[in-house]
């Protein structure tokens, strides 16, 4: 467990991403580690909010449009837009959750497993809940058995 000075070293010097993978794997999730990931994971949380707002701001902005060819496009940006919407309220369920990992500790590890699910994964999807193997596992059996 990091002391008190460790969390408060973490909370001011926000690690590179390059210094996050120089750090020894017996570092794995220290409060260094957790602090740059609630960072990126915040920063994603403010992200989606903000293009939320911009959406609500553009469909609040209605056109009359006489003529339907016209009108059918500007509809089909309109649903195209709300689509993208709901797949980033959908990301910003799983941002908060593990936002509340990395608070109760779990953050960084397997939910099937236990192992460590690897910088380099939560670097590419910082929501990740799975280790690389057992989300081939999982996708494979969805695959198979169409679960």
């Amino acid at each position: 467990m990091a002391t008190k000075s460790t969390a408060i070293k973490a909370e001011s010097h926000l690690l590179t991403e390059k210094e996050l993978l120089a750090m020894p794997e017996s570092d794995y999730m220290n409060e260094a580690q957790l602090a740059f990931f609630r960072n990126r994971l915040k920063q994603l949380e403010q992200d989606i909010l903000n293009n939320a707002d911009t959406t609500t701001e553009n469909l609040r902005e209605t056109q009359f449009v006489p003529d339907p060819a016209d009108r059918a496009t500007i509809e089909e940006e309109h649903a195209l837009e709300l689509r993208t919407r709901d797949r980033e309220r959908k990301l910003l369920k799983k941002v908060q959750q593990s936002i509340n990992l990395i608070d109760s500790g779990e953050y960084g590890w397997c939910e099937e497993t236990g192992e460590p699910i690897g910088l380099q994964r939560l670097l590419a999807r910082p929501t990740a809940t799975l280790s690389l193997e057992a989300q081939e596992r999982r996708e494979m059996r969805q695959k198979l058995y169409g679960d």
